[in-house]
């Protein structure tokens, strides 16, 4: 996070007034308004294969750029396919079904796929630009969290170990299919409800972990947390593939980064910690949620696969701080 931090402090602020939502706050989107009532919320996300099947690696793919448009409380319109690709492997038939994992998901919610790029790239990359739409009065964002939300996480934490495992040929089958099931299990619903309860602050959690991606929230609301760690989930398998070593760079990077924000009980383990900060692919969202609406928000997220879990809430301190219990 500190070299992005790096890079995007060259990119100058927007003093347009129709930017709601931009760089700045790092929050999940950009958000731009075209009417009064209306705004624009636009994401871009690819990576490179995290499972062997190339028709689950793009459904991962598609589900986790469209998470960006779920955690701004928006509605996605249309998607634009972005792909890296090898050109002696076009007729392998491997692109094929990564496009027809994608679009899969995105014909589930009913939503086009009009175009998109295509470059010749040594190793294959995809994912989607992604258009919602919210009303300006409604959206979503990581800065609007308020001392005494109570924090809610709708997965478990885990798929980056998972994977850096499944590369090495050390995860077991089923591992794998919880994780992938997990992992293509859309935002959607989950969205739809914290915005039905009125819940104003919420970020999904990919590449920075549950702990950067809270401490995100926290810098940009100007609030700190308190976790539980016992009620923090975690994918069958994780916690046995990280204490076997299989623990993605980026994982080791996020505690790295994340460490001088951190105050960790003496008593939660070193594997523990590093899931705290696992680099997750297409993740849950963790919403701050007032106390008076919490029990309308996991009578809506009943039975939701996955659930919701009650990890934490926001309190007074150091903005961006976390303690963890």
């Amino acid at each position: 996070m500190t070299e992005l931090t790096q890079v995007l402090r060259h990119v100058l602020p927007v003093e347009d007034p129709n930017a709601l939502v931009g760089h700045t706050t790092g929050d999940d989107a950009a958000v731009y308004r075209i009417a009064d009532d209306r705004a624009l919320v636009v994401t871009a996300d690819f990576f490179t294969p995290i499972v062997d099947d190339p028709y689950d690696f793009g459904r991962i793919s598609a589900t986790n750029a469209l998470s960006d448009i779920y955690a701004m409380g928006a509605r996605p319109l249309f998607v634009l396919n972005l792909v890296g690709f090898p050109r002696t492997l076009l007729g392998d038939g491997i692109l094929d079904e990564i496009l027809r994992g994608g679009s899969d998901v995105t014909r589930a919610i009913g939503i086009p796929t009009l175009g998109g790029h295509s470059i010749d790239d040594k190793e294959p990359k995809y994912g989607l630009v992604a258009i919602g739409e919210v009303h300006p009065d409604r959206m979503v964002t990581n800065s609007g969290a308020q001392v005494g939300d109570v924090l809610v996480l709708t997965k478990p934490l885990g798929s980056g170990v998972i994977a850096t495992a499944l590369k090495k040929g050390e995860a077991d089958d089923d591992v794998i299919s919880t994780a992938v099931e997990v992992m293509t299990t859309l935002n959607q619903s989950a969205s739809e409800t914290m915005v039905s309860v009125g819940v104003k602050a919420a970020t999904d959690i990919t590449g920075f972990g549950l702990l950067g991606h809270l401490r995100g929230m926290m810098s940009a609301s100007a609030t700190s947390a308190t976790l539980q760690a016992a009620s923090i989930p975690i994918l069958p398998g994780a916690r046995e593939l990280a204490e076997a070593g299989h623990i993605p760079g980026g994982t080791r990077r996020n505690l790295e980064d994340l460490t001088p924000d951190l105050d960790f009980a003496d008593s939660i383990d070193e594997v523990s910690r590093t899931l705290m900060v696992d680099a997750q692919t297409s993740g849950g969202l963790l919403m701050c949620v007032p106390p008076d609406r919490l029990t309308a928000l996991l009578a809506g997220l009943k039975g939701d696969i996955p659930s919701a879990f009650v990890i934490g809430k926001v309190v007074r301190g150091q903005p961006g701080t976390i303690r963890i219990e």
